[in-house]
């Protein structure tokens, strides 16, 4: 899925004043593209600080690291996921060896210290290039899937639409828009306000929403699970988007002095947008990109067309990251209040970050619900990202 942000929502409306990883006096610019031909992988030297893989192998921690391991394993086994390698100079073959090694290594080892010091023999370790295209770290922001209240039918309550994809939604085979097919030929999507305004829109209307900030919080996050009025849960996911430039709202409201740099999370976006309803649409419309959905059953799925897994899936730039490769993660989550709680832990990169174009972000996916949202957005949090590769 190629959404994927709720801290697009706030995407780099705010620098965070975590340095930590940082490896230059320079002040992070967590959004500044690699430069052309570098690389997106580095190394790390054998003096340089590694993810404790013991802490890895614990029962609970394989419980729920099993299953979207297997994910990645059989979406890389995949004829179609040959296209996507090499990639980072990881190829095809490394990258399936790697994944099923790993998976061998959580059955095979006896204790925690085995299962270590037979990952330190068989793999490399590597980490993103980050921010400056030299290690010095990565800006992680959370996404989820909001539970929102909504109906099937429009009602007086519930007036604001999640469109079916349109027939007229030309894609490319990775799942790119590539524009509008009409008699004249191909042409450029209609962005939001186009679409939101042609009645011929009206038969793709899937599910309605009681405020015109929760549809967009599920455009932006690409998946919805609506609570109905009978108490069932209707669950949508990403089907496609118009292609349109993605604006952010969280910096548009700093812009316009709507709400301090320091305040800015989606809670305060909230507060904003219920303290300024006459506002929301008129802000809302300034992001030209808009999001299609299709009902779903179980969890939504990322760019493979892979369930995500709560705090096990990340999403990346996929021009720069090998897809379904297995990565570790090192931050911080914010706890209730203003603190911070570490967050280590292997992901598996099975998504695509829509607002990331550099190899300084990523997203983590945070879960389902009113915990999840609240945690997704407020989480922006400096850190590091390392891949696993099984040595040449």
């Amino acid at each position: 899925m190629n959404w994927k942000t709720l801290p697009a929502l706030l995407a780099c409306a705010t620098a965070p004043a975590c340095s930590l990883f940082t490896t230059t006096p320079e002040a992070p610019d967590y959004g500044r593209p690699l430069a052309p031909g570098a690389a997106a992988l580095i190394e790390l030297g054998p003096d340089e600080h590694r993810p404790d893989m013991r802490s890895t192998w614990t029962w609970r921690e394989r419980e729920e690291l099993v299953p979207a391991l297997e994910r990645s394993i059989s979406w890389t086994r995949s004829k179609h996921s040959q296209q996507f390698f090499p990639i980072a100079s990881i190829t095809h073959e490394r990258a399936l060896a790697s994944l099923e090694r790993f998976r061998e290594l959580l059955d095979e080892a006896r204790n925690a210290d085995e299962f270590a010091a037979a990952f330190e023999r068989e793999f490399t370790v590597y980490k993103s290039a980050g921010w400056d295209g030299q290690g010095g770290g990565v800006l992680f922001t959370g996404y989820c899937t909001p539970l929102l209240p909504g109906s099937l039918v429009r009602t007086a309550r519930y007036r604001h639409p999640l469109h079916a994809l349109p027939g007229d939604l030309v894609k490319a085979e990775d799942g790119t828009t590539l524009g509008q097919a009409t008699a004249a030929g191909l042409r450029q999507y209609p962005d939001r306000r186009a679409v939101l305004a042609d009645a011929s829109y009206r038969d793709l209307e899937i599910v309605w929403l009681a405020d015109p900030l929760d549809a967009y919080i599920a455009h932006v996050n690409g998946s919805a699970f609506v609570q109905l009025e009978d108490g069932e849960i209707a669950r949508f996911g990403y089907a496609g988007k118009n292609g349109r430039p993605y604006t952010s709202l969280g910096k548009d409201l700093i812009a316009a002095g709507r709400v301090t740099a320091e305040d800015m999370n989606l809670a305060a976006i909230r507060r904003w947008a219920a303290a300024n309803p006459g506002e929301v649409q008129s802000f809302l419309e300034r992001n030209e990109s808009y999001v299609f959905f299709t009902p779903i059953d179980g969890n939504p799925r990322g760019s493979l067309n892979l369930e995500v897994s709560a705090e096990r899936t990340i999403a990346t730039d996929k021009t720069l990251f090998p897809r379904g490769a297995l990565c570790f993660v090192e931050t911080a989550l914010p706890t209730q209040g203003s603190g911070q709680r570490p967050f280590t832990k292997l992901m598996l990169d099975q998504d695509t970050g829509g607002a990331i174009r550099t190899a300084g972000r990523a997203d983590l996916y945070l879960g389902v619900g009113p915990a999840a949202e609240q945690l997704s957005g407020a989480t922006r949090s400096a850190g590091q990202l390392y891949y696993f590769f099984l040595r040449p």
